[in-house]
């Protein structure tokens, strides 16, 4: 008949005298000398055995009771409970593996952008793992950290996911898991989780191009660094972060060209920008806030040495009233609509313009050149359609060149 367990009373702690008291199933709270504490006593290979549980100071009855609860499962699992612990104690949890992922990946990364990204990505949207002993994250740890944003932040939530994993596999490379990758798409978590496809995809909202020139004529009434700054985005089809971060080192404005450096660039490549003569004029307009130093932001923010943020865009569009109806990024939609409906200009023009990845690596490695030339012609004609145009003029859309 097996010994009864649990049979201390609730304030043990506080009511049990001198000596060794027992609770059953091994756990015993020991009081020498007011020194009081829990011990686990166990047989291993015939020899008697213990463990210190902690100081009942700090180690309540609920948790020492806990924690022999775990002994015994390790001594039917057929492990000796020391080494257990010992190997508990080197496995790192999640929040500290994650830590340590970031911290390995990041040399070889571009920029301290995406080692924030990933950090933050980690800390507050994977807070739900962090505390979680790496070897003993499960699926359903897994969703539960993806679930809550898996619908309303789409492209979050798969970065999320892909960063899980690759902390995961790291652990399970040093060591510290086994088995199957619980935060795995294919074969696993795509039959738990709805398609990409189904959600929302979180396109930026863009004004059809046939709105940008009335739009233009609206920002030059404005007298403000973030006015010409999206001026400059739109005619340059951009990326704002790019146009936020640039300095007058990176312009040559007697050649007009904007060359923005790979370690600014979402590809990690470099990337040069033909510079239509309104996009010049926006550079000469606001030149002499900072007199052109070549290290000198070219549109800076209210804070000395400090860019605009992505806050000065928003205020603008909420002075302009139009918060919400598209974004700063969503004029790069605008350019290539514009492209592809009306210009004669090829595909592959346009997204050399937008700095997209076109074609396999084999074809990329044959096309070395960027077509500078050729794209300085259409970021021309994009300038000329943007430009605003006076009440009853007629605008005649380019035709398609001839196949």
């Amino acid at each position: 008949m097996a010994k009864p367990i649990n049979r201390l009373p609730p304030k043990a702690v506080e009511t049990l005298g001198e000596g060794s008291h027992a609770d059953g199933g091994g756990l015993y709270f020991l009081n020498r000398g007011g020194r009081r504490s829990w011990i686990f006593r166990f047989k291993w290979n015939g020899r008697g055995r213990e463990m210190g549980l902690g100081s009942a100071a700090t180690v309540t009855l609920a948790k020492a009771r806990k924690a022999a609860a775990d002994a015994r499962a390790n001594i039917a699992d057929g492990m000796n409970p020391l080494d257990a612990r010992r190997e508990a104690k080197a496995i790192p949890t999640f929040g500290e593996m994650a830590d340590a992922v970031v911290a390995d990946l990041s040399p070889g990364w571009r920029n301290e952008k995406h080692k924030a990204q990933w950090a933050f990505t980690l800390k507050a949207h994977g807070k739900k793992l962090r505390t979680i002993p790496v070897d003993r994250v499960e699926t359903a740890d897994v969703l539960a950290a993806l679930k809550p944003i898996w619908a309303k932040l789409p492209e979050t939530a798969s970065r999320l996911r892909g960063r899980i994993e690759r902390v995961l596999d790291a652990a399970k490379a040093k060591g510290f898991r086994k088995g199957e990758n619980p935060a795995r798409w294919r074969g696993h978590l795509d039959q738990l989780l709805p398609k990409r496809q189904k959600l929302t995809r979180g396109h930026h909202a863009a004004m059809h191009f046939a709105d940008v020139p009335a739009f233009i004529a609206d920002l030059r009434d404005r007298d403000a660094v973030s006015a010409l700054a999206l001026e400059f985005t739109i005619f340059t089809a951009a990326r704002s972060g790019e146009v936020r971060g640039a300095t007058w080192a990176e312009v040559d404005l007697a050649n007009a060209v904007w060359t923005v450096p790979a370690s600014r660039m979402k590809a990690g490549r470099e990337h040069r920008v033909p510079l239509s003569a309104p996009a010049v004029a926006v550079l000469e307009k606001v030149q002499p806030l900072s007199g052109g130093e070549p290290d000198a932001l070219i549109f800076p923010g209210l804070k000395p040495g400090k860019a605009l943020s992505d806050a000065a865009f928003n205020a603008l569009l909420i002075r302009m009233d139009r918060k919400g109806e598209f974004t700063p990024h969503g004029f790069r939609s605008s350019f290539r609509d514009w492209a592809g409906e009306v210009s004669p200009f090829p595909r592959e023009l346009a997204e050399a313009a937008l700095a997209h990845v076109v074609g396999d690596a084999t074809e990329r490695a044959y096309r070395r050149g960027d077509a500078l030339d050729k794209r300085r012609k259409l970021m021309d004609a994009w300038a000329t359609f943007c430009e605003p145009r006076s009440a009853g003029s007629v605008v005649v859309p380019m035709g398609r060149r001839a196949k």
